[in-house]
């Protein structure tokens, strides 16, 4: 058995190696007061900025995080789209590495990111909205709160004329408060504290600062 086989075949040992490695490096912050920019706060969170301080860091955990996609959409796949900023770098290291592990025959996968509008939610660029249209869309972020962004993001691509496949996260906070109508792939899953909404939250009565970084 080749060491491809051996860590498809082995779920369990990636995801694990995963939560260590996550908290070793301080990308999983476990005790804080953190505004998730959606309306709610929290305690735990999952640091973008230093997941993606070395690039061969989310490679690695996007390499991880395919070995789990089932190999019915991973060879589906035409687009991968994240939001910015995180789920776009994801994204773009997704669809390089399906490449790479595809035939050369193979059409190549795209990248479509989503910017933000005004109010900061998910939009895509009307280039992006083309690139998509008729395409099997596989969606991307580097972790999952409410679910509210990735819902967005799926209902923009439906609107675009794209299908959603599935979405890929490396951390799922199992604090999900939509159902964005695909399947929802999790590198890790990190059963965090409840999330608060903003007006509602305890941790603002008691006067703690929202966590800086």
């Amino acid at each position: 058995m080749n060491r491809l086989e051996t860590r498809v075949n082995r779920p369990d040992d990636i995801r694990d190696r995963a939560v260590d490695e996550l908290r070793r490096f301080g990308v999983l912050m476990l005790d804080g007061h953190f505004d998730y920019g959606n309306g709610y706060h929290g305690r735990t969170y999952l640091n973008p900025h230093q997941l993606f301080r070395y690039p061969s860091t989310i490679w690695r955990l996007a390499q991880d995080l395919l070995d789990l996609v089932p190999s019915t959409i991973a060879s589906s796949t035409e687009v991968v789209a994240g939001p910015a900023t995180g789920g776009a770098l994801l994204a773009h290291t997704i669809a390089g590495l399906l490449d790479s592990r595809r035939s050369l025959t193979h059409p190549p996968c795209s990248f479509a990111p989503f910017g933000v509008d005004t109010e900061d939610r998910p939009r895509l660029r009307s280039f992006y909205r083309q690139l998509v249209n008729g395409r099997r869309v596989l969606l991307a972020d580097d972790v999952l709160n409410t679910g509210q962004t990735l819902q967005q993001c799926a209902e923009i691509v439906r609107a675009a004329g794209g299908s959603v496949l599935a979405a890929v996260v490396i951390c799922d906070r199992l604090a999900r408060v939509v159902d964005i109508g695909a399947p929802v792939i999790a590198l890790t899953e990190y059963a965090a504290q409840e999330n608060y909404s903003a007006d509602q939250c305890p941790l603002c009565r008691a006067g703690t600062p929202v966590t800086a970084f």
